[in-house]
């Protein structure tokens, strides 16, 4: 077998059926190897953001390896913002990219550079093979480290040489370690004894709840100590990681350190679950978001994560899903009736006050439906009101959405909502991509901010090329928002004048309808809440892809 043959049959061997690339002089022989090679469909994306942002999706939603590849330090360059929020989140991804024939690397040759140098900061494992008997072993140790927890992206650079070269190879698949490792019966003991004492316990929790399917355990936990539950900031933490439904649900925590040491400061006890503990935005003082006096349990399967940033009470290293249900039996079994009926008095109040967040936010929004241009509550509620059940919802519209889906308790499938941690945009429109072709069966829809699109807008192409049915809604309100909310936290003496340069999209304004028809995809633009239900409406139903550009005000 050639190197890429055997690259592509231990590839089948993994399970891998979608391979997502951008192909140049040196991706040549593996996309001719491809033409007979049915287990794995290409798929093209005209620019190497949507290639990369593509995989992510897909691998984020079936919970399985997305493979890319890139053109040579070219490509892999154009790459790296998504490369990073993919590192961010812990996505597990096999990037590998062309490189220039060995025989050529002492010229230093176009197209040729230290791609591993460039990739090591955001990869688990990265390597460049140099012969052709490295390739199963350089391919088994990155699929090994891509998917064993701490999950994240593993990068092959593959000269041309070595892809052409031919060899006797074992192609013997690799064997992943069970990554259901369980606590020590010592840890669960202390975790459990903090958090049953607890006066005000809450809970905070991120991305890898969902990743590791332990949102049904956690939701247990919570109920068992009356405890509210808060993901990380809006549009920063990922994967939603408890049902936005449930009376202990909380608004996510807020972008600001003194914001967020305001909303934790009347509790006493916090258990933090599978999230990054924490991830600041801009400085701010005071710079410590948690209050000095609250005592901290974390439980993560990364042993990196725990205690890096804050003292702790209990550190618990397991997979979040047996160490969460080993917890919930423990403090069912444990806990005093005085303490199970302190947790049941927390949790009745904690429901009254979200019911009654929930409906004031909806109240807001509905009194702002005359208003025109809409306001990004207005376009939240046009959106909740007509998504269904099974719909997967992917953010990235940081000044639009504000947690409204969450906080009004919209979504019923609290591992179909997405968005992105690292904040590199170009990301939503084509991570909704990958996420509808891991779920072909369910409704997918993109809440983008406009700037946002323009990042990553080449993706359009690839959804209408292969049919890939995704509702994209631009929120258009002509400008970089969020910087100028930032330039405002920052006290900037112009920007509180109301004076900015360079966050306006304006003369010429940006026609995104034409641009989605220009690269295939059916695209109406609405300036009216009921137009905008309709739409999305119509269009969640629908076999084919559309761009929905919402007109909302500044």
């Amino acid at each position: 077998r050639t190197g890429i043959e055997a690259f592509l049959d231990l590839l089948a061997a993994c399970g891998v059926r979608w391979l997502f690339g951008n192909p140049g002089t040196t991706e040549l022989p593996l996309v001719d190897a491809l033409v007979e090679h049915p287990q794995i469909r290409y798929v093209l994306a005209l620019q190497e953001v949507p290639v990369l942002a593509i995989a992510d999706g897909y691998a984020q939603a079936s919970g399985t390896l997305g493979v890319v590849n890139l053109h040579t330090c070219c490509g892999l360059g154009n790459a790296m913002g998504m490369l990073y929020n993919a590192f961010r989140e812990g996505t597990p991804l096999l990037v590998t990219a062309g490189q220039q024939d060995t025989r050529m690397k002492f010229e230093e040759p176009i197209l040729w550079g230290d791609m591993v140098g460039v990739v090591r900061p955001w990869t688990k494992y990265a390597v460049e093979v140099s012969r052709v008997e490295e390739v199963p072993s350089a391919v088994r140790r990155a699929v090994q480290a891509a998917l064993t927890p701490p999950s994240g992206p593993a990068f092959l650079a593959l000269p041309l040489d070595v892809q052409q070269a031919e060899a006797e190879l074992d192609l013997t698949p690799p064997c992943l370690p069970d990554p259901h490792i369980p606590p020590t019966p010592e840890a669960i003991r202390r975790a459990a004894a903090v958090l049953a004492r607890a006066q005000n316990p809450a809970v905070l929790v991120g991305s890898r709840i969902a990743e590791t399917g332990a949102i049904e355990p956690l939701v247990q936990v919570a109920e068992r100590l009356g405890a509210p539950v808060m993901h990380e900031a809006a549009t920063s933490h990922g994967r939603a990681a408890f049902p936005a439904w449930h009376p202990l649900c909380a608004p996510p925590l807020p972008f600001w350190s003194p914001e967020v040491r305001q909303r934790l400061a009347d509790f006493d006890v916090l258990l933090v679950a599978g999230m990054k503990l924490m991830q600041q935005y801009i400085y701010h003082e005071p710079p410590r978001p948690i209050p000095e006096h609250i005592r901290l349990v974390q439980i993560d399967d990364d042993p990196r994560e725990l205690g890096k940033n804050y003292p702790l009470a209990v550190a618990v290293w397991a997979h979040p899903r047996v160490a969460l249900k080993q917890l919930a039996d423990r403090l069912e079994a444990e806990m005093t009736p005085e303490e199970a009926a302190a947790a049941r008095r927390r949790a009745e109040a904690w429901a009254c006050r979200h019911r009654a967040l929930r409906e004031e936010l909806r109240r807001q929004a509905l009194a702002q439906f005359p208003m025109r241009p809409m306001s990004p509550l207005c376009l939240m509620e046009s959106l909740a009101r007509v998504l269904p059940d099974d719909v997967a919802v992917v953010e990235e519209s940081a000044t639009t959405t504000a947690g409204y889906l969450e906080r009004t308790g919209t979504l019923r499938d609290p591992g179909a909502y997405f968005a992105q941690r690292g904040w590199a945009l170009g990301w939503g429109l084509n991570c909704a991509i990958g996420v509808k072709l891991a779920w072909p069966n369910r409704p997918v829809l993109a809440i983008l901010g406009d700037g946002a699109a323009l990042y990553g807008i080449q993706g359009l192409w690839t959804a209408a090329h292969y049919d890939i049915a995704v509702t994209f809604v631009v929120a258009n309100n002509m400008q970089y928002k969020i910087l100028k909310e930032c330039a405002a936290v920052l006290k900037l003496p112009q920007a509180a004048a109301g004076r900015y340069v360079g966050l306006d999209l304006v003369d010429p304004t940006i026609d995104y309808v034409g641009l989605a028809r220009a690269l295939g995809v059916e695209a109406y633009r609405v300036e009216d809440p009921d137009q905008l239900s309709d739409a999305v409406r119509e269009s969640l139903s629908a076999d084919v892809p559309r761009l929905i550009e919402a007109t909302i005000a500044s």
